[in-house]
């Protein structure tokens, strides 16, 4: 199976053109199911990427693929110290940095999804 950071030179991965609202439904459910609310998945996401809620609001109203989303992101330096597996690659260790930063928002979603301390999550 391919890593999904690997790619021959000029491709890029479906998913930077894919809508962040099409996956968000997906990190709700996630979330919800395992207890967590969407209030905590949008602080989590606004940590990452700087946007405020309405800004999130609005990329996913209007719908902002990945590649527009992370390009108008200010993202937190703290995401530096995201490590781990998402999907059995690790995320810092993902070398394209769009592919990065879209790993970095699934493994704060993993993370929430199992329980752990919001002040953890956000590397307080």
């Amino acid at each position: 199976m391919a890593q999904l950071d690997r790619y021959p030179a000029g491709m890029t991965h479906r998913i930077f053109g894919d809508t962040v609202a099409s996956v968000y439904v997906h990190y709700v459910n996630k979330v919800e199911r395992k207890g967590r609310t969407v209030a905590e998945l949008d602080e989590v996401t606004r940590w990452l990427t700087g946007f405020t809620q309405d800004e999130l609001q609005q990329h996913l109203a209007a719908g902002t693929t990945f590649r527009d989303f992370f390009a108008a992101a200010t993202i937190n330096p703290g995401a530096l110290l995201i490590t781990g597996s998402v999907c059995g690659v690790k995320v810092q260790e993902v070398e394209d940095p769009l592919m990065r930063q879209i790993r970095y928002l699934d493994k704060l979603v993993d993370e929430l999804a199992k329980g752990r301390p919001m002040e953890k999550i956000l590397r307080s």
